[in-house]
């Protein structure tokens, strides 16, 4: 009797850590390194179109220090929507780039203040936010609102299991760049995430 107790007290343990295992395995771990798009459109104030912003973006996390790396370099031209045919020229679109570096921003893996999911699309929930003080180049010079600015970059993924954990990204500017990108999320797309140990 005592073997059978023995044995089955045995299997009962094997199974839990087993099931431990599994539910370890089955977070996602926290990436070191994403990739994506950016390709989003920003509003002109007072202007009957937007500027079209898109460009591909790369975010190095150190989950060692909490610290990351964040780089865009992106393309900004008014749309062509609301446009007259004679303005939908080189000139008139005013196609201008923006490099964007961010180094040793603090990184939160519990966001709470990242913009949601846009109104009408499926939700999604935050999780990683990235903030500090982003250098910002317009046409490779000192952008004419000044170089430096508050940014906030938060990665998003599906909430709900099956789900894609980092989907999203969003950058929010503070003044003074808001000025030029708006005060509004821009959004992009996670297209690749790698961890050291891959």
């Amino acid at each position: 009797m005592k073997g059978k107790l023995w044995f089955w007290a045995v299997c009962m343990a094997g199974m839990v850590a087993l099931t431990a295992g599994i539910a370890a395995t089955a977070e996602d771990p926290i990436p070191s390194c994403l990739t994506g798009v950016i390709h989003d459109y920003s509003p002109i104030s007072g202007g009957t179109t937007a500027w079209e912003v898109r460009g591909p973006w790369t975010l190095k996390l150190n989950e060692e220090n909490r610290t990351a790396t964040f780089s865009a370099a992106l393309t900004m031209e008014q749309s062509v929507v609301g446009q007259t045919p004679t303005n939908v020229t080189a000139v008139a679109l005013t196609q201008h780039t923006h490099h964007i570096t961010m180094k040793n921003a603090s990184v939160s893996y519990d966001p709470t203040n990242c913009p949601a999911a846009p109104s009408g699309t499926p939700a999604y929930a935050a999780q990683i936010e990235v903030s500090g003080t982003a250098s910002v180049y317009a046409n490779g010079s000192v952008a004419p609102f000044g170089e430096f600015s508050h940014l906030q970059v938060c990665i998003a993924g599906g909430p709900n299991a099956p789900n894609v954990p980092f989907s999203n990204i969003t950058l929010v500017f503070e003044k003074p760049a808001a000025g030029h990108f708006g005060t509004q999320a821009i959004h992009g797309v996670v297209s690749k995430t790698e961890r050291n140990d891959d």
